[in-house]
């Protein structure tokens, strides 16, 4: 299992939420490039970011930060926010993005998702935020009616391969992820599964990686020195460092 330690950035700073309240922000003191690349250090290949500012009102703000990380940090890098049309998309995969994450746009348009899965195989992934068992867009401000299950289910049939699936009523609160969800998710054939939210200590990427799972999200864990990246790699290959 990959480890994806995660950069979520807001006005070009790297920041946290807790349930995904922009009113609970925590603000680093860290230089995105230089968090990137100790991670890099660490032994991560992948990068997770997210434009906060882009999946709360569109367009995508931080984007000059993102192509720096895409072409400088070393590592392989997936974006999620700001991508809801085919130009937006593709500015990021022009700028280096090796994956671009659609969330509310995977929602709303699935048009347009199959469009970019089909046209860039194993560049999209859809990012399925739930809360209570529903899919959440906009920012997690709106919550839908739409099973989230039901939705991650049907995305092999319209060529996405990657599924981001984030439980919010974990994320941001070192709470231990969802474990019965991630096993639910397992068994959907074709699909790659990560984990996101609430991995708070090297038991939870032991468990997970026992899963045999594609890739767990690391954020707030690391920031807070709970878990130490390079112990969370090599948990994540069944090794001892």
């Amino acid at each position: 299992m990959l480890i994806f330690p995660a950069i979520d950035l807001r006005g070009g700073q790297v920041v946290r939420l807790t349930e995904g309240d922009y009113d609970q922000m925590t603000v680093y003191s860290l230089e995105p490039l230089e968090a990137a690349k100790s991670f890099r250090a660490a032994g991560a290949e992948w990068l997770h970011t997210v434009d906060l500012d882009a999946a709360k009102d569109g367009g995508q703000q931080n984007f000059s930060v993102i192509e720096k990380l895409a072409r400088e940090s070393g590592l392989k890098v997936e974006v999620g926010g700001g991508a809801r049309s085919e130009e937006s998309a593709r500015r990021y995969l022009d700028a280096g993005v090796s994956r671009v994450i659609l969330g509310s746009a995977a929602v709303e348009n699935p048009a347009l998702l199959e469009t970019l899965a089909k046209k860039y195989p194993g560049q999209i992934a859809a990012g399925v935020d739930a809360k209570n068992g529903f899919v959440a867009i906009h920012g997690w401000r709106t919550i839908t009616d739409i099973p989230a299950f039901e939705f991650i289910s049907n995305l092999p049939e319209r060529g996405v391969d990657t599924v981001i699936y984030t439980d919010i009523s974990r994320d941001g609160k070192l709470a231990g992820p969802n474990l019965d969800a991630y096993a639910r998710l397992k068994e959907i054939k074709g699909l790659r599964v990560v984990a996101s939210g609430g991995v708070s200590a090297i038991g939870d990427v032991e468990a997970l990686a026992e899963m045999n799972l594609y890739a767990a999200i690391i954020g707030k864990a690391l920031y807070a020195g709970k878990i130490d990246l390079k112990q969370a790699v090599a948990a994540g290959k069944g090794e001892t460092p």
